[in-house]
């Protein structure tokens, strides 16, 4: 793998990160092909970009602000397909107070394919590794 497609692909995650923390549907779902299935995010399996996006947009409504912390990523690549796996800490401050928060500890696993000359989340799975609220 080249260093440009290694960056463009670390460079993905850094704007998936932004577009939650600022609220920003565009930039976040420029990170997404449009048939992407994303798991463990929330009772079921989600298909498609746009159901994807309501649930997103659905899930921050109790948020003031969010921030997610990303790890490196570890990329292996297997054909034009890269295998993506990120670690996260997101701190989401909750509406009633600003002393309310709740932090997730996880990893993401996300399937990236090219898309033209960017890379796209083809596939998105959370695996939780702890949560707190204070």
């Amino acid at each position: 793998m080249d260093a440009n497609s290694r960056f463009a692909i670390a460079d993905v995650m850094t704007r998936y990160a932004s577009g939650v923390d600022d609220f920003d549907m565009a930039r976040y779902k420029s990170c997404f092909a449009d048939d992407v299935e994303v798991v463990g995010m929330g009772p079921s399996t989600v298909h498609g970009i746009e159901p994807w996006l309501e649930f997103v947009e659905a899930a921050l409504k109790p948020y003031a602000a969010t921030q997610h912390m990303l790890g490196p990523q570890l990329i292996e690549m297997e054909g034009e397909i890269a295998h993506v796996r990120t670690d996260v800490q997101a701190i989401h401050f909750f509406k009633e107070g600003p002393d309310t928060s709740f932090t997730l500890w996880a990893t993401y696993f996300s399937d990236m394919v090219r898309s033209g000359s960017e890379w796209k989340i083809k596939r998105h799975e959370l695996v939780r590794r702890g949560m707190s609220k204070s």
